[in-house]
């Protein structure tokens, strides 16, 4: 019988890899599905065709997932076919067939054999955690229980596409100021490891007592050059300690409450997380979820654990009997506009409504405030880095010149 070696995703979301003896690749699969594994791939050991490429996103990543982007497609997607009145193995079977990613083929035919076998589709998303997070599954949850799946999956991606929305002028905008930082560097670097040497043997052979400053430059030369590689290296592992260092709560709690201390970044992150928290939480209301759930899911997507620690206090709040905005607001956690806008919502029974237009006016603020943010840090840069190469440039001619003093 031939041998098959396969990899899979256990029930505790490990990667597992094995070899077993069966007839076929289906009979690999079917016997993996009845032992809850997500199989990813299975192929007979002597084929001359490599899985390399499409295993080695996998054990980059560690867990298989769905991508933002893909996430997004297969909601669009799944609402446009409901919406046009396709039954949901359908859809399903629609979206599994076209999908072209092997994992996230994968994880949504897994899907699609769970919906067959009976289960909710709320519970076969649940099944892959990692993909669809606590507020995608509630919300399909709620969709299901009001019968309105089509329109929830609907409002799911008008989320997911602000959120990417605003992820991406976030990621875009600090495009140019990173490029502009590399070339200053670098520009600082070659100058001090490869200019400057080229000058030494001359001062060397005048015997002339070069500037403070220009020995001091030369030496940041000497040492770039002989010791570059292990401050890189100090300087990877540092950034990599740091990452697992964040993700305890309590450093990553005293980092949050940091940023927020700071002036003009402060400001950012709040409008930030206010816009996340309004949408959110208006996508949850507008599809039938309670408050107070609707809170504890909505606390979940925001990424600063300070303000997330003041919703979950507003949430006590609420359950004692007080209003939202009046929570909020004992907190100053939040921009005085999004208090606002949530009270006028209580007040008049409008509160989806109004956190809508508290997230679309946080999400306006957020561009324009990283706009002004990128128009300030550009001329800066500029100006620093002109002030460093200037300097550099000053030391080396006023060495030159006491070269030529001496000599007269």
């Amino acid at each position: 019988m031939p041998k098959f070696r396969y990899t899979a995703v256990g029930a505790a979301g490990k990667l597992v890899k094995g070899v077993m003896d069966a007839p076929d690749r289906a009979a690999v699969v079917e016997r993996l599905h009845a032992e809850r594994q997500l199989p990813l791939e299975a192929a007979a050991i002597g084929a001359t065709s490599s899985r390399l490429s499409s295993l080695l996103s996998f054990e980059l990543s560690g867990t298989p997932h769905l991508g933002r982007r893909e996430l997004t497609e297969f909601t669009r997607e799944l609402a446009v076919m409901l919406g046009a009145g396709q039954d949901l193995d359908r859809a399903l079977r629609f979206i599994v067939d076209t999908t072209r990613a092997r994992v996230a083929r994968a994880i949504l035919a897994d899907i699609r054999d769970k919906v067959r076998d009976g289960a909710a589709l709320a519970t076969a998303l649940a099944a892959h955690p990692e993909s669809f997070p606590r507020l995608y599954v509630g919300l399909i949850r709620a969709g299901e229980a009001g019968g309105t799946l089509a329109e929830t999956l609907t409002r799911l991606t008008e989320l997911l596409d602000r959120e990417r929305s605003l992820a991406a002028t976030l990621q875009s905008a600090l495009i140019y100021p990173a490029l502009l930082v590399t070339a200053a560097m670098g520009t600082i670097v070659m100058l001090l490891v490869y200019v400057l040497p080229q000058f030494t043997p001359i001062f060397e052979q005048a015997g002339a007592a070069l500037p403070r400053a220009t020995r001091l430059l030369i030496d940041l030369g000497d040492a770039a050059r002989d010791h570059g590689l292990l401050v890189l290296a100090a300087t990877i592992a540092s950034v990599f300690a740091a990452r697992q260092t964040l993700a305890r709560p309590g450093p990553r709690r005293t980092v949050d409450g940091w940023l927020l201390a700071i002036p003009v970044l402060g400001g950012l992150l709040r409008e930030v997380e206010a816009a996340r928290l309004s949408r959110t939480l208006s996508t949850l209301l507008r599809s039938g979820v309670g408050l107070l759930p609707a809170l504890a899911i909505a606390r979940d997507v925001l990424g600063n654990r300070r303000i997330a620690e003041a919703v979950t206090e507003a949430t006590a709040g609420v359950k004692a009997g007080a209003r939202l905005a009046q929570s909020l607001d004992r907190l100053k956690s939040f921009p005085p506009r999004t208090i606002d806008l949530l009270r006028l919502g209580e007040e008049t029974g409008r509160l989806p409504e109004m956190a809508l237009r508290a997230a679309e006016i946080h999400e306006e603020q957020v561009r324009e405030n990283i706009q002004r943010l990128v128009g300030l840090l550009v001329p800066v840069i500029t100006v620093v880095t002109g002030l460093v190469v200037a300097g550099i440039v000053a030391a080396l001619v006023t060495a030159m010149l006491s070269l030529n003093e001496l000599a007269l």
